[in-house]
Parts: structure tokens; C-alpha cells; sequence
């Protein structure tokens, strides 16, 4: 069991260093002005080792040494991080299966773990000295190479790393037709690597400096202003189904243990929803992922999951390494996160998926009196060069009445990719709820909105309303070398009345992050980030129209 560490407010002793005092009256502008100084330095340190890389790799001229790309090695998709290898939480699950597919030069590991490199037999001596030596290697580029595994379908886009995904993503299933390349720290000091079973995770951590003193929400999962935090400590379980075969059944499974501050955005009524529910904890525990993958070999690979897994839309997903960056967009912090029931992935052939699938509704357990039989389905399509996938799904869909997220949700993602160093990914949904509670106190009598479910700003004298929101957001990427990438993030929120972030209005935000690996087990993730409420004060608990944060987060695999 991992203790509960308290947050650290280290913003008070940092300005007393360098001489400020009333730290938490700074404007935006110095505030702006230490966080443009911090990404400078950081992006400096973080870029530092590449141009020793490309003189390494014989780049005498000064431009990119071209990297050998296996294009049928992949891991699993982490598509809605529902797979195993990293979730999404809070009200939506943002998508990466823990089966992420990753290609440069070896079988990259698919849910932000360590690339398929080192075998058992590259490690000698005791555990601790095996574990070590692999970190060493992975560190200095020097682990042997994997067996190279060939992939089923189309040729992954992208590269993991620096990406935290080589296929572009869907949620409810692995990753029909890649391989299970990855290779793991512990199960390979285990000298269990060749094992079906998989036992793997990662630890995230995590500072913010931020104009807001109260707190960053909608900013997530990083809601706790000017502290370091403890965001992930994350301990999978999983068997992988044979995808790539079409001859027989096979079978898999996933079980994940959670622990952080970023509990509070994966919990599920009735999943120890109390701590977070009747205790407000900071730090909390989350079994988020828990299904069994049943596996088919009809048309291109079938795909049945039963149990808990990750709302199948979207970009983003709960689990830290699957993710583009430290913060998650607007868009991804109020939609569903994760759903309880069964789905059903059927790939008709190399370019076209269909799922269908039901649930006992959003972030409910089926066993709570919120639960709602709840209809799922989704199309998926990738083009012949696949350098454009679209994925559209309707989700959790019943007759909307008001219950704990009983959210309806239409949701379109377009992955594109420019070239060999630029793609774009868009995403945009439209949610409601009807008969949600009045909150807005121009009302006599009104109803007490369900513990942990908001009420509406709806117009005088109505008891209830329909409450609908609309959003969409844009990731801009660049690939600058197989263990550096930078990106640009734009964001709109329509909370047209209040439902999902408590004021309601329009919100928007912009971020510009980058991600540097050291190996491929280490993750430094720095960013600076603008939000901007339109309509009304919605930063800092109500009192204020602009937020600006600088953080970063170190995630460590094991």
C-alpha cells in the first residue's frame, strides 16, 4: 500500500528565495514572466542531448539522420486507455489502450512502457542487479533488440516514442492485428518477459506554479495550485488476446490499481466512490480498469470486452503516459471517463471497425441506484494510407434523465497526418442531460441536485432544465527526434448552463508543451499553459477571467 504524501506548497518558499514575498497577489504578467523563463530553461535543458544524438547518428550536416521505422512493429492502441496500458479519468476517458503500438527501430512498447528491446538473457545477476543493469541500458540506448513481430493491417502513422501512440486510437478493445511487443523493467528482471502475463506500471509526479491561488479547476487533473503532487502511481495487470492470428479464440485480461490526486477525475459511483464522494481525500485509490477481452477470429478479428473500461471516445486518456502532455484539455476534463458493461469491436477489414456495445450508464457501478441501461456505438474508418482516421460515437445513450453523469454524448475524433514530422488531431462533442436540478436561486422550492452531480443555471421559476454543453479541441505535433517532441493545444468549452463546471459560460484555453525521454522509461513533460472564462469569472474558485500555469510531470515506468 502506498502512503498518502501531502502536497508541498514549495511556491511561498521559491519566492522567498528570489526575494518575493506576497507571492500569491503577483500579477499575470510576472507571473507570465517567470513561467516563459522557466520553458525557455527547460526547453533548453530538455533539447541539450540532441544535437550529440545526431552527431552520434553520422549527421554531419546538421539535419535529421533519417530513423529506420518498423513499420510492422507496434504495440497495443491505447485507445481509450482502456486496454491496459494507460486510462483517462475524470469525465471522460481520453483514448490510448494500454496496447499502444510504438516503431522506431524496435517493437516499441504500447501503453508508454519501454520499447520491446532488451531480452531476459541481455540481464545478468540478482533481480535488484537485473533491474538496474535495464535501466542502465534503456538510459544509454544500449539495449539489445528485440525479435521483430509483424503487425496485421495497416501501417502504424506515427512513432511511440516520442508519441504516446503509433496507431491512431479507439476505445473498448486492444489494438485488433498488433503484436504484443512490449517489454517491461520488472518483467524482465523477473526473466518473465516471454510470459503472456504482464505486471507493469509507471509513478507520475507532477509541479505547477499558477496565477490562481485557490485552485486550477477546469484545469485537470492539476487542480491543486502551486504544489508538487503525487498525480499516479500505477500497478497493471493484464494478459493480452492473440489479435494478430485469425485462426482461433483467445482470451485476455486487465486489472489496474490506482493511486494519486488524480482518483478524483477516474472514480465511478460505487467503486469506492466514498472517499472522494463523503470525504473529499486529496489522495485516493481507484481499481479504474478491471474486463475480460474475448477474441474472435471473425472478419478482420472480433473483440468482445465485459466489465469496467474507459469511455471508448476521444484523444486523451486517464493514465499519464498516454497522454500528449502534463494537462488535459477542457473538452477531456467533463466528459465521461470510464462505463461498466460489454462492447463489442468487430473490424470488418484493414480500413473499417464497428462497435456496439451496452452499459449501466457513466461512471456508475451497475450495482447503484444510477444506473441506466445505456447504448454505445461507434464507426471507425482510416484511409488507405492511413494518414487520416475518423472516429465517431454515440455514447451512453438512454432516455438522458438526470442522474449521477448521466451524459449523452455524440463525439467525432479526426487524426491527420501532414508528413513524416507533423500530424494534427481534432476532436469535438456535443453532451446534455435533461431534468437536471435549478441551482441558480431564481427558484422557490428548488431541488437538491444527487451528491457529486452539479445542478444547472437554468432560467427563473423552472425546477429543472436540459443542461447541453459543446466542445472541441485541437492537438498540433511535431516529431523532432525519436525522443523529443513539441506541440500546440487550442481548447473551447460551451458550459452553456453551468452543469459540468459549476458556472456556466464559455472557457477556452491554449498550451504549448513539449516531451523529452530519457530512454524510453523516463518522461519529462513541461508546458505552459493560458485559459481564458468569456463570459464570466470562472478561474480561482469565481474570481477571476484568466489563469496562467507553468508545470511539468516526470513519469517513471517500470
Amino acid at each position: 500500500m502506498i502512503a498518502t504524501i501531502e502536497s508541498i506548497d514549495f511556491t511561498s518558499w521559491l519566492f522567498k528565495l528570489i526575494g518575493t514575498k506576497k507571492h500569491k497577489h503577483k500579477s499575470a504578467t510576472r507571473m507570465g514572466k517567470w513561467a516563459v523563463t522557466f520553458l525557455v530553461l527547460a526547453a533548453a535543458l530538455l533539447t541539450l542531448p540532441l544535437y550529440g544524438q545526431q552527431t552520434a547518428s553520422g549527421n554531419s550536416a546538421g539535419t535529421d539522420v533519417p530513423v529506420n521505422r518498423v513499420a510492422g512493429v507496434t504495440n497495443r492502441t491505447m485507445a481509450a486507455l482502456d486496454s491496459g496500458a494507460a486510462a483517462a479519468p475524470s469525465s471522460s476517458q481520453g483514448g490510448a489502450d494500454p496496447q499502444q503500438t510504438a516503431k522506431r527501430q524496435t517493437p516499441q512498447p504500447a501503453n508508454g512502457q519501454s520499447p520491446a528491446a532488451p531480452s531476459d538473457q541481455a540481464l545478468t545477476g540478482n533481480l535488484f542487479y537485473r533491474l538496474t543493469q535495464f535501466y542502465s541500458q534503456d538510459w544509454a540506448s544500449t539495449n539489445p533488440a528485440g525479435s521483430s513481430v509483424t503487425k496485421r493491417g495497416l501501417s502504424a502513422p506515427v512513432d511511440s516514442p516520442p508519441f504516446p501512440f503509433s496507431d491512431w486510437t479507439y476505445g473498448g478493445a486492444p489494438d485488433i492485428g498488433a503484436p504484443d511487443g512490449n517489454t517491461y523493467p520488472l518483467m524482465s528482471a523477473l526473466k518473465l518477459g516471454s510470459s503472456r502475463t504482464k505486471v507493469y506500471g509507471w509513478v507520475a509526479g507532477s509541479f505547477n506554479f499558477s496565477t490562481s491561488a485557490q485552485n486550477n479547476f477546469p484545469v485537470s487533473y492539476d487542480i491543486f495550485a502551486n504544489k508538487i503532487d503525487l498525480n499516479q502511481a500505477v500497478v497493471y495487470i493484464e494478459r493480452l488476446p492473440d489479435t494478430v492470428q485469425t485462426s482461433h479464440f483467445d482470451w485476455g485480461y486487465h486489472v489496474t490499481g490506482f493511486f494519486g490526486i488524480d482518483y478524483r477525475f477516474t472514480t465511478a459511483k460505487g467503486y469506492f466512490s466514498e472517499q472522494l464522494l463523503l470525504s473529499n481525500k486529496q489522495y485516493g485509490f481507484d481499481p479504474v480498469l478491471e474486463y475480460v477481452d474475448l477474441y474472435f477470429p471473425v472478419k478482420d478479428g472480433l473483440n468482445i470486452r465485459i466489465g469496467r473500461f474507459l469511455s471508448v471516445p476521444g484523444i486523451e486518456a486517464q493514465l499519464a503516459p498516454n497522454n500528449y502532455n502534463m494537462t488535459h484539455s477542457l473538452l477531456y476534463t467533463i466528459d465521461p471517463f470510464t462505463d461498466t458493461g460489454a462492447i463489442a469491436s468487430l473490424k470488418l477489414n484493414k480500413q473499417w471497425m464497428i462497435q456496439l456495445g451496452i452499459s449501466c450508464s457513466h461512471d456508475v457501478a451497475c450495482w447503484t441506484e444510477d444506473r441506466r441501461a445505456s447504448g454505445i456505438f461507434c464507426l471507425n474508418y482510416s484511409t488507405t494510407s492511413n494518414n487520416d482516421n475518423v472516429y465517431g460515437c454515440a455514447n451512453g445513450i438512454n432516455d438522458a434523465r438526470y442522474a449521477y453523469n448521466n451524459l449523452q454524448e455524440y463525439d467525432l475524433t479526426w487524426y491527420h497526418k501532414f508528413n513524416a514530422k507533423w500530424h494534427t488531431a481534432t476532436e469535438t462533442w456535443y453532451m446534455y442531460e435533461n431534468g437536471v436540478p435549478n441551482v441558480a436561486g431564481n427558484v422557490v422550492n428548488p431541488v437538491k441536485p444527487e451528491l457529486g452531480a452539479n445542478g444547472a443555471f437554468c432560467a427563473a421559476g423552472q425546477l429543472r432544465c436540459t443542461a447541453p454543453e459543446y466542445a472541441i479541441v485541437n492537438y498540433l505535433n511535431r516529431d523532432v527526434t525519436s525522443k523529443f517532441m513539441i506541440g500546440f493545444r487550442s481548447d473551447l468549452l460551451n458550459d452553456k448552463k453551468g452543469q459540468r463546471t459549476g458556472i456556466p459560460g464559455k472557457y477556452t484555453e491554449n498550451t504549448f508543451y513539449l516531451t523529452r525521454y530519457i530512454g524510453t522509461t523516463i518522461m519529462l513533460r513541461p508546458e505552459l499553459r493560458f485559459d481564458h472564462s468569456w463570459d464570466r469569472e470562472g478561474y480561482n474558485n469565481g474570481t477571476a477571467r484568466n489563469q496562467l500555469l507553468f508545470g511539468m510531470d516526470v513519469i517513471y515506468k517500470f
